[in-house]
């Protein structure tokens, strides 16, 4: 199939996702020797426009995964925001170090039903958001190297299509619901109203927390209020650069804990072609 373009489009709170999509689209566009365009998915002005693509595109969407699968508050973006029109899409997503459980086959899912048609997928290793105990420096360049030749083999299968691909094969239920978070007890842990606090004696209200957050959420005139939905993704502790950004939630906090003592041993990447 002749491909014009290849496409980077991605909801990436802390920038993990960002890199890995970009290295794959960036391989994909040299190997196929066709421009790249980059889209970013992830500020709340990026997601109120639409996208539509045609059959001469192979775009590669990327997202993390929050418990287990896409973000619940960004996911309506990704069903009603993007229109495929018959493109090739690859599907990545980023997960940190615990599981991508169903993250991938939900957005294949979602993609298939916005009218592109996933030639590939891959799930991989990124810096855990809530700690770098879990995937510290991913991905890094061996993930990248496999990234990169995740992406020449799509190339591969792209240039010897002749005709509209099945939909790619990944493990995982799109209709699954969310991975329930535990705590060190073993029990749920509670903290879906759990709040980013500042620590006014290191900030200076400059305002990055709330220019990054993606959900608008933190008053730019005040960045110690955060009015708006939080969804613990941790853009704003993530990019201060005063360290003024924490949470303090027990429960959150009881997560974080269990997930350093279970899973910091690496886990590997996965693709599908």
């Amino acid at each position: 199939m002749e491909i014009r373009k290849v496409w980077a489009l991605y909801y990436s709170a802390t920038g993990t996702t960002d890199k890995a999509v970009n290295t794959i689209a960036e391989a994909l566009a040299q190997t196929l020797e066709v421009p790249l365009e980059r889209v970013g998915f992830t500020r709340p002005a990026e997601r109120e426009k639409e996208y539509s693509f045609t059959e001469s595109d192979l775009v590669v969407v990327g997202s993390p995964t929050y418990a287990g699968k896409l973000p619940n508050k960004i996911l309506p973006d990704f069903q009603t925001k993007l229109h495929g029109n018959g493109a090739l899409a690859v599907g990545v997503v980023l997960f940190g170090n615990r599981s991508y459980d169903n993250s991938l086959a939900e957005l294949c899912a979602v993609l298939e039903a916005d009218g592109f048609h996933t030639v590939a997928a891959g799930a991989f290793v990124g810096r855990h958001a809530f700690t770098d105990a879990l995937g510290e420096g991913r991905p890094d360049w061996d993930d990248r190297r496999e990234m990169t030749a995740f992406a020449k083999a799509v190339a591969d299968k792209v240039i010897y299509l002749t005709k509209i691909p099945a939909a790619v094969a990944v493990p995982g239920d799109a209709a699954a619901p969310y991975y329930v978070p535990k705590g060190t007890d073993g029990q749920p842990a509670k903290f879906l109203k759990a709040k980013p606090q500042t620590d006014v004696g290191k900030c200076t209200n400059c305002g990055a927390c709330a220019r990054f957050c993606p959900m608008g959420a933190i008053d730019p005139e005040n960045v110690a209020s955060v009015p708006g939905t939080c969804i613990k993704c941790q853009a704003c502790v993530r990019k201060c650069t005063r360290h003024a950004k924490y949470f303090d939630d027990p429960a959150f906090l009881s997560h974080v804990a269990m997930l350093e003592q279970n899973f910091t041993e690496p886990k590997k990447n996965e693709v599908f072609l």
